[in-house]
């Protein structure tokens, strides 16, 4: 989005809060919680197409799935903000060749997944879903993916024995902050912003911070993230490792947020093969 066009939208709300506040939170969260959806490529459908293909109701919508098979270990993949399941491609393709199985999901509002908006805590409640559907031994999770699919971990405790987050924020309150910051938000608008939070969500956005996501997660974890990441800091990483106790953490330079490379996948291989 034109960062012009950003400023008029925050405008926009900004004046409808002064008549009010509630009707613009409305507004400015359902903004911030719907993605924009990308069009596969045709060489991604021909490379999914080779997976099988599982829906899994959840509440009104189907969480869609794919399974490459393997005869090791099994794999679960969940991709990040505005991504789906193409994103894993090359890691796909490498797990492949050590013969994994392979799960990945596509999120809410996300590829060939159903529904409207995307939050974190919604995709944490699809990801257990999906550990009820498949026996999953390992995560791995990018960006908002992978602190979604610790939360995940935190609140069901299920049988996962590694966890693996690659650029994964380590709490709310910053990127919803950025946000607000972004669009230019009032006080009127931020403040009911945090009262809507509060009310449908239960908890305030600061609730979600690793010092509270990290306290019954038992599988070993790998956090891999770029010092140069430019959507989420390489302190979020620090924190994360200072809270998640059985994790190490390992530094890159130069992949940036998205994290493909060959040196980061080999990383991942060398976990897992632990």
């Amino acid at each position: 989005m034109k960062k012009h066009l950003i400023k008029t939208i925050g405008k926009t709300i900004n004046s409808i809060s002064y008549f009010s506040p509630q009707y613009a939170a409305k507004i400015a969260v359902t903004l911030f919680s719907t993605p924009r959806k990308g069009q596969l490529k045709e060489k991604d459908i021909k490379f999914l197409s080779a997976a099988k293909h599982t829906s899994i109701q959840y509440e009104k919508f189907k969480i869609k799935t794919y399974h490459w098979s393997g005869k090791k270990e099994t794999i679960l993949l969940v991709h990040g903000w505005e991504s789906n399941t193409a994103r894993w491609k090359d890691l796909i393709n490498l797990l492949q060749l050590e013969d994994y199985n392979i799960i990945a999901l596509d999120a809410p509002a996300h590829g060939a997944t159903g529904n409207k908006i995307f939050n974190a805590v919604l995709y944490s409640e699809c990801i257990n879903k999906v550990l009820e559907h498949f026996k999953i031994d390992i995560i791995i999770g990018h960006s908002i993916g992978g602190t979604a699919s610790a939360l995940t971990l935190n609140k069901y405790e299920p049988p996962i024995t590694k966890l693996i987050l690659l650029g994964a924020p380590s709490n709310f309150d910053e990127v919803i902050n950025h946000y607000i910051e972004t669009m230019g938000y009032n006080k009127k608008v931020t403040n009911a912003m945090t009262a809507y939070y509060l009310k449908y969500f239960g908890q305030l956005p600061s609730f979600y911070c690793v010092e509270n996501f990290s306290q019954n997660i038992t599988a070993k974890g790998l956090i891999i993230h770029d010092k140069k990441d430019r959507i989420i800091s390489y302190r979020d990483a620090l924190q994360i490792a200072k809270h998640y106790k059985n994790s190490k953490l390992i530094k890159t330079v130069g992949f940036g947020h998205g994290l493909k490379s060959d040196k980061v996948y080999n990383h991942i291989l060398e976990f897992i093969k632990e």
